[in-house]
């Protein structure tokens, strides 16, 4: 079941053009120029109940202008997008209710008060049952670790603090759907990992809809099953995570280690097209291939044969290393 349906959707601004040096200058103030930049271009994609999406692309491919979109804040220049039955912008008093946002670098917590008495601020705005609002925040106290930090002032929590936090006001009214822009922007590695295995469990345990946009792609391959991949307001890849490492020219590396001095001649006569053999060192070989035209299980069974072999690995291509080939080179 689909709870995000978008079809054709674009955003255009109209920029300012400005003119160079004081001529220029002063000839706009008569007579200014205008150019449209079309920030999102007519992309489509569908969300299904429960799923966890990342959504990623270099700075200004689109990202927070679709986000921005479907959370009610832009509206639309053309297309189609319904979240949950509502359309977000028309519909956004009654719509923002189901949703919940974090933006990374901004926060909806008041700053010179207790988390506790925003979050208690929040429960009133979004009309929560004080049996429910009780029972909300205890499990998110739990999972998010916030005991010591409710009667804190908002300006005294550090980045890492106040981001939790942050996740837990967007969840205290209970949202079916979640969206992170850059919600780990400026956390060390051990606050990372903390706010991913935060939003393993929410999205395991609420069954909340989320989708992450970052520049981490670590973060997306530890949680996502699906990513869609946009550039210049285009989507150039929308599929599993599992399947971009089988897109064409994705090549796989095998590192050999042999017992005496590696055969770099004789393994490289034994192949003709899609691999190629790099010697490390005297007794090290490393092997790039294309799995389109050749297996593994055939590249490896020809290379141990007739040779004694110290050691093997099998390594996939960095996740890294391919999105910024689909940037270059986009899906073919």
């Amino acid at each position: 079941m689909s709870v995000i349906e978008v079809e054709n959707l674009s955003k255009e601004f109209r920029v300012f053009s400005r003119r160079e040096g004081v001529g220029g200058a002063f000839r706009d103030l008569f007579q200014r120029e205008y150019r449209t930049l079309k920030a999102v271009d007519e992309i489509s994609f569908s969300v299904e109940k429960g799923e966890l999406l990342g959504y990623i692309g270099p700075n200004g491919a689109g990202k927070s202008t679709s986000i921005k979109m479907l959370t009610g804040i832009l509206k639309p220049t053309g297309g189609k997008m319904e979240v949950l039955g509502y359309h977000p912008f028309r519909d956004r008093k009654a719509y923002t209710k189901h949703i919940g946002v974090v933006f990374g670098q901004r926060t909806q917590l008041w700053w010179d008060i207790a988390v506790i008495e925003s979050f208690s601020l929040l429960s009133r705005i979004y009309e929560i049952p004080k049996d429910e609002y009780k029972e909300r925040l205890g499990k998110l106290t739990e999972i998010l670790d916030l005991k010591e930090l409710l009667h804190t002032p908002v300006r005294k929590l550090s980045l890492g603090q106040r981001l939790r936090c942050d996740l837990a006001s967007s969840l205290i009214h209970d949202p079916k759907v979640l969206f992170l822009d850059e919600p780990t922007i400026g956390l060390d590695a051990v606050a990372k990992d903390s706010m991913r295995s935060f939003l393993r469990t929410i999205n395991r345990d609420f069954g909340v809809t989320i989708i992450l946009t970052t520049h981490d792609l670590k973060e997306i391959e530890e949680l996502c099953r699906r990513i869609i991949v946009i550039d210049h307001g285009h989507i150039i890849y929308d599929g599993d995570l599992k399947n971009i490492r089988k897109l064409p020219g994705m090549c796989k590396q095998v590192s050999v280690e042999f017992v005496a001095a590696a055969p770099l001649e004789e393994l490289s006569s034994k192949f003709t097209t899609g691999v190629k053999f790099t010697q490390e060192s005297e007794r090290s070989v490393v092997v790039d291939y294309d799995p389109e035209k050749i297996s593994t299980v055939e590249l490896v069974k020809n290379v141990l044969t007739g040779y004694e072999i110290a050691d093997l690995k099998i390594t996939e291509p960095d996740i890294e290393e391919i999105v910024m080939k689909i940037y270059r080179d986009g899906v073919a």
